[in-house]
Formats: C-alpha cells, structure tokens, sequence
C-alpha cells in the first residue's frame, strides 16, 4: 500500500537535497540490529566490532521498529545541506520533552513488548532525562562507530548528490524521483512511495528533502510529521564499491602510463570525491593527493567544481576511458 504525496506550486520550488551524520549514525546503530542490511557492509562490521560490544545500544533499538515509526525527534530530517554531527545532536539535545515523549510512546508500541518493558518504561518515565541520555549514547555511537569512516560515507554520500543534481537539471523533478529508486513513482503533482500501509499528506508548501544513505540500504525511508520537513531517504548510489580499495584493481597499462599513484587515484574517482575523502580511502597524505589531482587535472583527466566549501573532483570523458570506464 502507498505512501502518497500531494505537491503544490511552492513544494516544487523547495525540493533539495541533503547529507547528515546523524541520520547515517541512528541507520548504523539500526544495521548492527539488521543482519539482511549488512551484505555490503563487512568491512565496517569488523572495524566496529569491539567498540560496538563497548556500547549498550537497547535503548536506541527499542525506538527502531521493523514497521512502525521511529521518533521524529532522535532523528529529525536535517537542519542544512551540509549540517554538521555538532549541529545536529544539539538539535536533539533540545527537543521539547512533552513531545519527545509522545513520539517515543508511539514507537514502543510498533515494537511487540516494548511498551510494557522495564526499559521502555523507564524511557517514558522521564523524558527529559531520557532526551539527555539518548543524545549522549547517539553521539558515543557516532564517534564510535560512523565518525571514523565518515570522510569516506560522506565522499560517497556527497557524489551521489552531485550526480542527482546534474540530473534534476536535465531531466527535470518529475523524471529524477523515479530514478532514485524503483519505489518512487511520479504522477502529475504526486509522489508515490512503495509502503507497508497507507499514508497520504500535502506537503502544504513546506517542500520535499531528499537524503541520499549509506546504512538505510535497502529500505526507502519516509514520514516525519509535522513540523518536520517531509524527507525522503533512498539508497546512495556506489556503496557497492564503498569499502573497496581502488588500488586493488588498477590496471598494470595505466600504473605504466601514469605511475602508481596517479593512476590509482584516477581508479578511486568512479564517483566525485575530495582530496582530503581520496586521502582517508587511500590511505595517502592530502598533500600527495593534492598534487596528483593538480597533474591529472592539467593533463584533462579531471575536472574540479565547488560543492559547498568542498571541491569535488571527478573524471572527464578522457579520465573515464583511461580507466577502463566507457564515457557516457
């Protein structure tokens, strides 16, 4: 059954997209309770291993329920484009307690015996405490489990925007939806979303975020009621080869070509990234990075474009057949 949304002349024009630390930490700490989202995720699964035995995550997964709603107020849709974890944790840390209540209370009851539970009594008995005590175990998550990784889900994360946003530009809205995800469907002025029941909302000029994630793979992720903004959470593009090391499968003609690092960077670029993401990823210095990003883009391989405060480098026609990659 469907999630349907109603678009008015202003929604059209308040569309956009955005990355978010805080929501990538609560589908992290969602992933270590779901092993059907783990397969791409192996890598990381051993990294966190230890620090995720350290963290009793009980709580944050009585507010995650396979169906149901999940509190709006533990994660909100983000407050910017670019917002930062510091930002967004201190959004939560003020979220009215009144209300954070009702919205855990919901939650619990999507989760068979939660309501009734020790702990989910304990949640409710105290909500301003308990807003306290989740935001703090949400952020020893976040330096725990996502923080470390972070320039490379955001790299990620980042280039699968800019790709979107080349193709809202050409393709226009109404054909971009359905290309983030099968389960989006478009219709005239109304978004359909494949949904385990039925939902109908106007957006009532408020607009439409659309929010690209590593760790909510595969699901397709939507609600947020009033006040909040209406979002959509699909899938990133590439987080096939997230954890992958370019180097790995660098051809020996283009290392002859270019010499080891050079061409091991140009590999790394099948989706934008920054130097200082390629640095985390390789395993290099920024200032080697740097300097071989400068040579590929004066030689054509690249092209550099500001996203943000960050520069985003990607391959050109050339750079792409190079590496083995037909230019589209």
């Amino acid at each position: 059954m469907p999630y349907v949304m109603h678009f008015g002349d202003d929604d059209l024009l308040r569309c956009r997209f955005a990355v978010s630390p805080l929501w990538e930490t609560q589908e992290a700490v969602r992933t270590l309770a779901r092993p059907d989202r783990q397969g791409y995720h192996p890598h990381w699964l051993r990294r966190i291993r230890e620090a995720a035995r350290a963290l009793d995550l009980t709580p944050l997964w009585l507010l995650m329920p396979r169906r149901g709603h999940s509190p709006d107020w533990l994660g909100p849709p983000p407050i910017g484009p670019a917002a930062t974890f510091e930002e967004e944790i201190a959004a939560v840390r003020a979220a009215d307690p009144e209300e954070a209540h009702d919205d855990m209370a919901r939650s619990l009851a999507d989760t068979p015996g939660a309501l009734e539970s020790p702990r989910g009594r304990a949640l409710l008995a105290d909500p301003a405490r308990t807003v306290r005590e989740l935001a703090d175990l949400m952020e020893t998550a976040w330096h725990m489990l996502v923080e470390p990784d972070w320039p490379r889900l955001r790299a990620l994360l980042e280039a699968d925007v800019a790709f979107h946003s080349r193709r809202l530009a050409e393709v226009g809205l109404g054909a971009l939806l359905p290309e983030l995800n099968p389960r989006l469907a478009w219709n005239g002025r109304t978004l359909t979303i494949e949904w385990r029941g039925e939902h109908r909302r106007t957006l009532d000029g408020r607009g439409l975020v659309l929010m690209p994630s590593v760790f909510s793979w595969p699901d397709v992720i939507s609600g947020f009621e009033p006040p909040w903004q209406p979002t959509v959470v699909y899938p990133a593009r590439g987080i096939g080869a997230l954890w992958s090391r370019p180097a790995d499968h660098t051809s020996d003609a283009l290392v002859r070509l270019l010499g080891r690092g050079r061409a091991t960077v140009l590999t790394a670029l099948d989706e934008p990234a920054t130097t200082t993401s390629l640095a985390h990823r390789l395993g290099l210095a920024p200032s080697t990075i740097s300097t071989h990003l400068t040579i590929l883009r004066n030689a054509g391989l690249l092209t550099a474009r500001r996203y943000g405060h960050q520069v985003l480098y990607e391959r050109t026609p050339l750079g792409m057949a190079l590496g083995g990659v037909p230019p589209t």
